[in-house]
């Protein structure tokens, strides 16, 4: 038996709650894993986990030996890092969920430079706004606008994004422009929605003017739940617009969409980068995570709170 693979086994079962998980997230057959963890079972003579039809939960043994191997499967792969060129050199395959827009717009373009600077590492880039399961789905990181509400992630600030309200100009001439945000929702005004995570709730964006504050949700015809559909959906006329700036400025220069309430101030959505911590921080994800915070200076930066 093999020690450490066997360690690997039982920490992704235990991650995933399933040996099934387990086996695809590592690549190898539920048979493989079903034994590995029999194996370090009988080595240590422990019950580890228990075992029903639907769930895998693990004891209180197992809870506790979980702890200790993760930090000695991370002590192993500094150890292994130390002694390579891996910390000057980092490589191997990482797994990154980003926003379809964002990936569009800004991470595929830049995407060169990455390479030019990590050649030796793979991006497994998923393109999608839904929720992501890092642990079942074997996702090393994910890029996120809004808030971070899952408090099992460790997440880093990476930017903040400035938006405004856009609309095309065809649906400003059959609809007329809006003089105030809440005409948007009591009005025979249109806008597109916007559908957040698993409970479909449509976002609700909040504006101040001169001391006003405004929460605006809209009224709909349409709700998407991807960004590259949203913007195609506005760029079709189907209702205004919450943009980003990043995402409007081309369609604003061609004359695609017009910015409506340019004297109203949105509070800015902040982007994160979000890893799982019972993930072991390896140096190809240092590294990345490093050079989206570098790329978001450029297109989106912090915002010092410290003077508010």
């Amino acid at each position: 038996m093999d020690r450490f693979e066997a360690m690997r086994a039982f920490a992704r079962v235990v991650e995933t709650g399933s040996f099934t998980k387990a086996a695809d997230t590592l690549q190898i057959s539920k048979a493989t894993v079903t034994q590995q963890v029999q194996q370090l079972e009988a080595r240590l003579r422990v019950k580890l986990l228990n075992r029903t039809t639907r769930r895998v939960n693990v004891t209180a043994d197992g809870a506790a030996y979980y702890e200790r191997v993760l930090r000695l499967l991370a002590d192993m792969d500094d150890a292994e890092t130390s002694l390579s060129d891996a910390s000057s050199k980092p490589r191997g395959r990482l797994r990154v969920d980003v926003p379809s827009p964002f990936a569009r717009m800004i991470l595929v373009p830049a995407l060169p430079a990455f390479y030019a600077r990590y050649p030796d590492i793979q991006l497994a880039l998923g393109v999608s706004d839904r929720l992501v399961d890092l642990i079942g789905e074997n996702v090393d990181c994910v890029i996120r606008g809004g808030e971070i509400t899952d408090q099992s992630l460790m997440a880093r600030r990476v930017g903040d994004l400035q938006s405004g309200v856009y609309a095309t100009p065809g649906y400003l001439q059959r609809a007329g422009i809006p003089e105030h945000p809440q005409q948007l929702a009591d009005t025979h005004h249109r806008i597109v929605g916007f559908q957040w995570g698993r409970a479909g709730k449509v976002f609700t964006y909040v504006m101040h003017r001169d001391g006003e504050r405004v929460a605006v949700q809209g009224r709909h015809v349409l709700v998407v739940d991807d960004g590259n559909a949203y913007l195609a959906a506005g760029l079709a006329g189907m209702g205004a617009l919450w943009l980003p700036h990043y995402m409007a400025q081309p369609h604003v220069q061609s004359g695609e969409l017009v910015e409506v309430f340019e004297d109203w101030q949105f509070e800015p959505m902040p982007m994160y980068i979000a890893y799982s911590p019972n993930r072991h921080v390896s140096a190809k994800l240092r590294v990345f995570i490093d050079w989206i915070v570098e790329l978001m200076a450029l297109h989106a930066p912090v915002i010092n709170r410290s003077g508010r």
